[in-house]
C-alpha cells in the first residue's frame, strides 16, 4: 500500500500508485452519492437528473483545484431548504400560493435560482482568491450547528409527505409542514408508505447490522435499500408511471378532490436526451433584493457547511493531512459556477459521503475523481434502473439525513457544554423555523451577543482583544487582556499562527476576563494542528476562571 512513513498525495504518483484504494472507495461513494443526488435534487424542486450532474462536476472539477484529500463533492441535504428556499420565495413573489398549486408550475422560477447559484459560485471564488476561508472560524459554534439542526428538521417536515405518499406540502414555512401533516394521514398511499418506513427503519437498523456483520461494514446501507424497495415498487404498485389515488384537499375553504400520483424517479431515457434537462440561468431578477438576499444564503449556508466538512475530515484522516481552506473554498466555487451554468445544485464538501470515502479506505483526492466518473457513467448506461427508483425510498434517505442533522445527541451535547449555549443553539432553531434562515441565523448571533454583554463583555473588545506576545527561548507566550470572544477570533488567531513557524506556544489566558465557547473550540482545533506539525500549543492559566459547565470548551469567566 503505501510505506510506513510516506503521506500520500493526489497528484499523478499517487493517481497510479493508490489506484486500486481509490477505485475502490470511489465506487462504494458513487453508490450512496447516486440516490442521495438524485433525492436532494428532487427534494430541491430541481429534476432529479441535475443533483447528479452537480456531483459530477464536484468529482471531476474539484480534483484539478483542491487539496483536500478525502472530501467528497456534491451535494448536500443540508441545502436542500436553500434551494427550496428560494424557488418558493420567488413563486411567493409572483404571487403563487404554494401550497395550493402544482409543483410544475414552480419550474418557471428554477433559471432564476440557477442565476443566483452562479453568482454565488463567483462570490465563492473571489472569497477563495481573498483568503476568506478562515472566515467560518469566526461563526459562534452554537449558531452553525442550530442552523444545521434546523435545516434537518425542515428537511424532515418536508420529506414525510412522499416518504408516505401525500401531496407535498409547497408551504415555506416549516411549521405548517408538521401542522398539516396529522390531517393528511388518512389519505396516505399504503404502497408508497410502506416502501418508505421501511426503507427507512433500515437505515436506522443499519448501524446494529454494521456491529454485528462484518459483511455490513462494507456494503452501503443505501444500495441495500435500493435492492428492496425497487422491487417492491414493482411488485406494489399499479404501473410504472404511479400509484393514482385521489384525497380532498382544502382550497380557498372548499374540499377539492385532487388526483395525484406517487411517481418513481425522473431522468432522461438516454445521453441524447441529458441536455433536456439543463437549466439555463435567467439574470432578469438581479436587480431585485430577494435575487441578493438568496445569493447572501446561498454562499453563507454552503460555504460554511463546506469548510466545516472538509475541517471535521482533516481531524478524520490517519494521516493528518491539512486542507488550504482558502483553495477548497475556490474549487468549490469554479465548480459551482460552472455546473450552474446548466443548472446543477449547489455543491459542498459533504461530510457523510467523505466519511464514508475515508472509511473505505481512499488514500487520495482521486477517490473523488472515480466517484464522478462512476455518476457520469450511470446517467448515461443505467436510466432504465434509475426510473424504477421510488420516490418513497429517496425520502427515507432524506428523512434519514435530517435526522442525523437534528439528531437529539446535538441538543444534549449543546446542553453539557453550557445552558447559555443551549440558548442561543434553540434560539437558532426556533427563529430559522419562525422566519427564514437568514433571519434564523441573524437571532442566534444577537443572542449571542447579548449574553456576552451580560457576562460583561465589554463592546471594544468585539472586534479586537489586547496581545502581549513576550519569547523564551524556543516558545513564544501570548498573554491576553480582555475577553476573548468569536468576533475577534480571528484577530487572536492571526496573532497566534504568525508567530515563527518552528516554535511552541503558550495562551496565557490568566488575565483574560471572558473566553467565550467558540473560541475555546478553536484553540482546541488549533492545538490539534500545531501537533500535526509536531508543535505544541499549551493553554494556561484558566485556574481562576469559571467554567460554565465541564465541558473542556465550555465559556469561562475570570472570578478575581
Amino acid at each position: 500500500m503505501n510505506s510506513k512513513n510516506e503521506v500520500p498525495k493526489g497528484d499523478m504518483r499517487g493517481f497510479t500508485k493508490y489506484f486500486k484504494a481509490d477505485l475502490v472507495a470511489g465506487l462504494l461513494v458513487f453508490v450512496i452519492a447516486l440516490p442521495l443526488c438524485l433525492g436532494i435534487s428532487n427534494a430541491s424542486g430541481f429534476p432529479a437528473i441535475n443533483g447528479v450532474f452537480t456531483a459530477i462536476a464536484g468529482g471531476l472539477v474539484c480534483v484539478f483545484l483542491t487539496n483536500s484529500e478525502l472530501t467528497i463533492k456534491g451535494p448536500a441535504a443540508g441545502m436542500i431548504a436553500i434551494v427550496l428556499g428560494a424557488v418558493l420565495d420567488f413563486a411567493a413573489d409572483a404571487g403563487v400560493k404554494a401550497a395550493n398549486t402544482d409543483p410544475s408550475i414552480f419550474m418557471q422560477y428554477l433559471p432564476t435560482v440557477a442565476a443566483i447559484a452562479v453568482v454565488s459560485g463567483i462570490v465563492q471564488i473571489v472569497l477563495g482568491l481573498l483568503r476568506a476561508g478562515s472566515l467560518a472560524d469566526m461563526f459562534p459554534s452554537s449558531v452553525i450547528h442550530g442552523l444545521l439542526a434546523s435545516i434537518g428538521l425542515i428537511i424532515i417536515g418536508k420529506q414525510l409527505y412522499p416518504l408516505l405518499g401525500l401531496k407535498p406540502n409547497g408551504s415555506t414555512e416549516a411549521f405548517e409542514a408538521y401542522a398539516e401533516l396529522p390531517a393528511h394521514l388518512t389519505h396516505l398511499a399504503p404502497p408508497v408508505a410502506a416502501i418508505g418506513l421501511v426503507s427507512l427503519g433500515f437505515l436506522f437498523l443499519y448501524p446494529l447490522l454494521k456491529q454485528k456483520l462484518a459483511i455490513c461494514r462494507v456494503i452501503p446501507a443505501q444500495l441495500i435499500v435500493l435492492v428492496i424497495a425497487i422491487p417492491a415498487a414493482t411488485l406494489l404498485f399499479k404501473q410504472y408511471d404511479g400509484y393514482k389515488r385521489s384525497y380532498e384537499i382544502v382550497h380557498d375553504g372548499q374540499p377539492v378532490e385532487q388526483e395525484v400520483k406517487a411517481l418513481l424517479v425522473k431522468v432522461p431515457a438516454s445521453a441524447f436526451a441529458l441536455p433536456r434537462s439543463f437549466i439555463y440561468p435567467d439574470f432578469s431578477n438581479v436587480g431585485k433584493f430577494i435575487f441578493w438576499k438568496w445569493v447572501l444564503m446561498f454562499t453563507l449556508v454552503g460555504s460554511l457547511e463546506s469548510l466545516l466538512s472538509a475541517k471535521a475530515i482533516d481531524v478524520l484522516d490517519p494521516h493528518q493531512r491539512k486542507s488550504d481552506l482558502n483553495r477548497d473554498l475556490l474549487a468549490v466555487g469554479v465548480a459551482n459556477t460552472a455546473v450552474a451554468a446548466i443548472g446543477g445544485l449547489p455543491m459542498i464538501s459533504e461530510i457523510v459521503r467523505s466519511s464514508a470515502n475515508k472509511d473505505y479506505g481512499a488514500q487520495t483526492r482521486w477517490s473523488n475523481f472515480f466517484h464522478g466518473l462512476f455518476l457520469a457513467i450511470s446517467i448515461v448506461t443505467l436510466p432504465f434502473l434509475l426510473n424504477k427508483i421510488p420516490l418513497a425510498a429517496l425520502a427515507a434517505m432524506l428523512v434519514f439525513a435530517g435526522c442525523r442533522l437534528a439528531n437529539y445527541k446535538e441538543f444534549l451535547h449543546v446542553y453539557r457544554v453550557g445552558k447559555e449555549q443551549l440558548l442561543i443553539f434553540v434560539s437558532t432553531i426556533a427563529g430559522v423555523l419562525a422566519t427564514d434562515l437568514l433571519i434564523g441565523v441573524g437571532i442566534g448571533i444577537a443572542v449571542k451577543l447579548m449574553l456576552q454583554l451580560f457576562f460583561g463583555v465589554a463592546p471594544s473588545s468585539f472586534f479586537s482583544i489586547p496581545v502581549e506576545v513576550t519569547e523564551d527561548g524556543n516558545t513564544q507566550r501570548v498573554s491576553l487582556r480582555g475577553s476573548a470572544v468569536f468576533t475577534n477570533w480571528l484577530f487572536l488567531k492571526k496573532k497566534i499562527t504568525s508567530l515563527p513557524k518552528h516554535s511552541d506556544v503558550i495562551v496565557d489566558c490568566a488575565e483574560a476576563k471572558f473566553i467565550d465557547h467558540t473560541v475555546m473550540t478553536r484553540l482546541g482545533e488549533l492545538k490539534r494542528e500545531f501537533e500535526s506539525q509536531r508543535r505544541v500549543l499549551t493553554i494556561q492559566g484558566l485556574d481562576h476562571h469559571h467554567a460554565f459547565s465541564g465541558d473542556p470548551t465550555a465559556a469561562r469567566k475570570l472570578v478575581i
